[in-house]
């Protein structure tokens, strides 16, 4: 395949941009700080609609799949035009996008595109990458959070069907999804790992009661999932049975790709760290001066971390370890920002003073989730320490011991 000439189809990019939405004015407003959005359910829905409308019109302009192969849907791109396709984006008016939106587009429908039957790719990978359909991704549950292979939430063949039993937990926008990725035990006699099959599962199907959780930031942003005895047809399995631990990987990749990339912005950034020390009067310390300076570091290395695993892609390797570098840092981060703003805000950000100080508050209670969400910091420094380092592995006791017979106390 002959790649396109950058420049031209960056001009390409720009002018439908022009015309789908038009630039991006700066109004000087207070940014948006939220690390996890809090919005009523009705809200939230009109989020989601004028963003699927957006993510139609660039897939139906041949922007919406940039770096998957013609056969599945896509441009077949390197990854640095994605890369350059979402830069370019920040200078239009680009509706906002949703953990909903990216885990339809970036984890789910990637899925399906790597692991996913013919018949399975026909159905759903055009809908999932336009957003015609929204998929939530089932995979965390209350005692399987880091320990991801230790879930317990079963799936007992029935002939031609699958009964799922048990309980999902963290899971974003369930309650709005017509789709679940699902990770179910199916064999218990074998290692855990080996035991997990994956599942495309209909979100309205009897059996599934859906709750929202709510959040100290005030947000419910994420639900809770039971499942009783639901009904799943075998034609719904991705991957072959037993092997949804390497759909798990998969994907997982992708998230931890996604989550320390700088087109996923989330809370406050350097610049509204910036803004505020500027705005309080504080740039003229040299104590603060070198903070900021740390901070700035940080988010640099951020950017290059994220530039340097969009290079790997676009040479054509598959989302790996790496990627834990940048979402480890992108947490650090994170949380550093909303501290230190904090700090130069003082006593100013515990009250509401229409000076724009309070909205802090948001990214505050919400940075420390995000250490969770995504890989949990610990699990992302096991992933940097073994894979990238070569680093002896921890002693896990219950490696290669069939699941039923692990003591799980």
């Amino acid at each position: 395949m002959t790649l396109p000439d950058i420049a031209t189809w960056e001009h390409e990019v720009r002018t439908w941009l022009e015309a789908e939405v038009g630039r991006r004015e700066d109004l000087g407003h207070t940014p948006d700080l939220e690390v996890f959005r809090d919005v009523t359910p009705d809200q939230e829905i009109e989020i989601l609609n004028r963003v699927r409308a957006y993510r139609r019109a660039r897939f139906d302009a041949g922007y919406g799949a940039l770096t998957l192969p013609p056969e599945c849907e896509g441009a077949g791109l390197p990854a640095s035009f994605a890369a350059r396709f979402s830069q370019i984006e920040r200078d239009y008016a680009v509706p906002p996008s949703t953990e909903l939106i990216s885990v339809t587009t970036s984890l789910v429908a990637s899925a399906v595109a790597i692991y996913g039957s013919q018949a399975q790719r026909d159905r759903y990978l055009r809908a999932l990458l336009r957003t015609d359909l929204l998929a939530c991704q089932l995979f965390s549950e209350p005692g399987a959070g880091s320990d991801l292979a230790g879930l317990t939430c079963r799936a007992e063949s029935d002939g031609g069907h699958w009964r799922v039993h048990g309980q999902k937990v963290w899971t974003s926008g369930a309650g709005h999804a017509d789709l679940g990725l699902l990770l179910a035990r199916s064999d218990p006699h074998v290692g855990k790992h080996r035991g997990i099959t994956a599942f495309l599962v209909p979100m309205g199907s009897p059996g599934i009661t859906i709750r929202p959780i709510r959040q100290m930031s005030g947000a419910s942003s994420f639900t809770e999932v039971f499942f009783d005895a639901v009904a799943v047809s075998d034609e719904l399995r991705i991957g072959d049975t037993g092997q949804g631990w390497e759909v798990a990987k998969a994907t997982l990749a992708f998230e931890r790709q996604a989550s320390g990339s700088g087109a996923r912005q989330k809370g406050g950034t350097f610049g509204d760290l910036l803004a505020v020390a500027r705005r309080t009067g504080r740039l003229s310390d040299p104590v603060v001066r070198q903070r900021l300076a740390d901070i700035y570091v940080l988010a640099e290395l951020r950017a290059a971390t994220s530039e340097r695993v969009a290079r790997a892609a676009a040479a054509g390797q598959a989302p790996g370890p790496a990627g834990s570098v940048g979402k480890l840092v992108a947490s650090e981060l994170l949380v550093d920002i909303g501290e230190y703003a904090i700090e130069l805000l003082g006593s100013g950000a515990i009250a509401d003073h229409g000076d724009g100080a309070f909205a802090w508050t948001a990214h505050v209670l919400g940075a420390p989730g995000y250490r969770l969400a995504g890989g949990t910091d610990q699990i992302q420094r096991n992933v940097i320490a073994e894979r990238v380092l070569g680093l002896p592995a921890e002693s896990r006791l219950d490696v290669g011991h069939p699941f039923s017979e692990i003591d799980r106390r």
